[in-house]
């Protein structure tokens, strides 16, 4: 008992320490942004001073999508070990600042995914700035919320329940909201993470398939992989023509999608004759073949990250460009412009949110919801570019979290089903070898079945089967043995937890800012 008090006070120092500057960091960002604002639009009412709160509001709802979205970029890179953590974090930095600054735009839309009408707010300015800042309030403390408890979810949601709670409270009807709008949200629930989880899967499968499934391993993936790398060439050129710069420059879908496959034939014959050049270098292994895949995991992590900066700050500077326009220009407007000080809030205080809190969501996505090598991470990564691209086009209003999640779980759901399979499968061969004198006769088969290429299992299992007696086996029996071989490589507890989390994520923003809709109104009403 002596050594535990001790040991458990060092402990809790340690970790009060490293969180105590994490805060101080955040609040002199925050202080330099309320600092800086109110030199610039001080003394000069009510609606100034709600501005500089909003912007220090901006500041903290950046930070938290730092700390939270773009987890979802680098963490299958990190948890695959193909960069450390250090280096994820210094590449989304760089990568998340950049996309805001240099493809962020200059115009936003106030209200995101035009969830409420603004035209329901009159010429009140006053009672707009009170909702916007509600939202934005409410969703930062939501997104705070969820990556305390580990939650990856998505920041658009967030941003969009808080305007619809505060939309409705500010003006008194439930028909302010665009409920088709809504309904198409709900369904991104349930469509983002099922197409990513089946896009990643479907890759995986076919590189177990046609790769790693081979007696030649590597001779397989001189043929496989340069196409592999070559669709997501292609996936990740269109994806950032279409995502990434479209604020700078307009292009339409066919013309982004014939650029990126012009681009793609271009890196498949350079990576097929870079391979052939190290095909005696590679290993006839797992681990030889997935190391093919470090650096197109590490440059999608990057080119995610920067479409992410482009496309994702909008919902940390949206609302605080909508106050800077009611405030200080003509009115309410749907679209606003960002003026430079309002991007650099975002933009740094996405990269700063990642380098004080990202971590921890960058080790959930990436380790603890299952196990990622890099072949696995880069079918997640692959899985998110094509989805967003398939979800644009089709008009779904997809979530960038939701799919990169959803991708996760199904290269681990993929992997369950092919161990289980794989086990009763050998189960099966031990249980035809079952006597004494067949004992040694089976385990020998098992070893050559478990080296065998899939054409070669699939031609044993055959011949087994034509040679040995069928079994019958009971209900309860089959139902054991299910139990039994069926893998659990999937992080139950974590699927639990971040259903819930996306299901709450935009009722209870909603509920939230609608309260602070009304504190905020009483304070500046009395």
């Amino acid at each position: 008992m002596s050594d535990f008090k001790p040991v458990a006070a060092d402990r809790l120092l340690n970790f009060s320490g490293g969180d105590l500057l994490r805060i101080l960091a955040s609040m002199v960002f925050l202080a330099v942004i309320f600092f800086m604002v109110q030199l610039n639009f001080g003394g000069s009412g009510t609606n100034s001073t709600l501005l500089i709160i909003a912007a220090v509001i901006g500041g903290y709802m950046a930070m938290n999508i730092g700390a939270n979205d773009v987890a979802n970029n680098v963490g299958p890179a990190v948890g695959s070990k193909a960069i450390t953590l250090t280096g994820a974090i210094l590449i989304a930095v760089v990568c998340e600042a950049g996309g805001a600054l240099i493809a962020g735009g200059d115009v936003v839309s106030t209200i995101k995914k035009g969830i409420i009408d603004p035209a329901y707010f009159g010429e009140n300015k006053e009672v707009f700035v009170w909702a916007m800042t509600a939202a934005l309030l409410a969703a930062a403390i939501w997104l705070n919320i969820a990556t305390s408890i580990g939650a990856p979810v998505s920041t658009t949601h967030s941003i969009v329940g808080g305007v619809m709670g505060a939309g409705i409270a500010a003006a008194g009807t439930f028909a302010i909201a665009d409920w088709v709008q809504v309904q198409k949200i709900v369904a991104s629930w349930v469509i983002s993470p099922v197409m990513g989880g089946v896009i990643a899967a479907s890759f995986l499968y076919a590189i177990k398939r046609f790769v790693l499934y081979q007696t030649d391993m590597r001779s397989a993936a001189q043929k496989t992989v340069p196409v592999l790398l070559g669709i997501m060439a292609w996936a990740f050129s269109t994806y950032l023509i279409l995502k990434g710069i479209k604020k700078i420059i307009k292009v339409d879908f066919l013309t982004a999608l014939g650029v990126g496959f012009a681009f793609a034939v271009l890196v498949y014959f350079v990576i097929r004759a870079i391979i052939n050049k190290r095909a005696e270098t590679i290993e006839n292994t797992d681990e030889g073949i997935d190391r093919l895949f470090m650096i197109p995991l590490i440059v999608g992590a990057g080119l995610l990250s920067f479409a992410h900066g482009a496309n994702d700050v909008a919902n940390a500077v949206g609302p605080l460009a909508a106050i800077n326009e009611a405030v200080t220009g003509d009115g309410i407007a749907a679209k606003a412009a960002i003026p430079l000080w309002v991007m650099l809030i975002g933009a740094l205080g996405i990269a700063l949110g990642l380098a004080l809190y990202g971590p921890k969501l960058i080790k959930t996505v990436g380790s603890e919801i299952t196990e990622l090598d890099m072949t696995r991470a880069f079918c997640v990564a692959l899985a998110a570019a094509i989805t967003v691209i398939i979800a644009s086009q089709l008009g779904l209003p997809v979530s960038s979290t939701h799919i990169a999640v959803g991708g996760i779980f199904g290269v681990g759901f993929l992997r369950e089903a092919l161990e289980a399979d794989y086990n009763r499968t050998v189960d099966k061969i031990r249980t035809r070898f079952a006597d004494k004198d067949d004992f040694d006769v089976g385990e020998e088969f098992i070893e050559q079945f478990e080296t065998s290429s899939m054409a070669a299992k699939k031609a044993m299992l055959r011949e087994l089967k034509q040679k040995a007696k069928a079994e019958e086996f009971s209900w309860a029996q089959r139902r054991q043995f299910k139990k039994a071989y069926k893998a659990k490589l999937v992080e139950r507890k974590m699927l639990y937890k971040i259903i819930a989390a996306w299901i709450f994520t935009v009722p209870l923003t909603g509920i939230f800012a609608a309260m602070l809709f009304y504190m905020i109104r009483g304070m500046l009403v009395a």
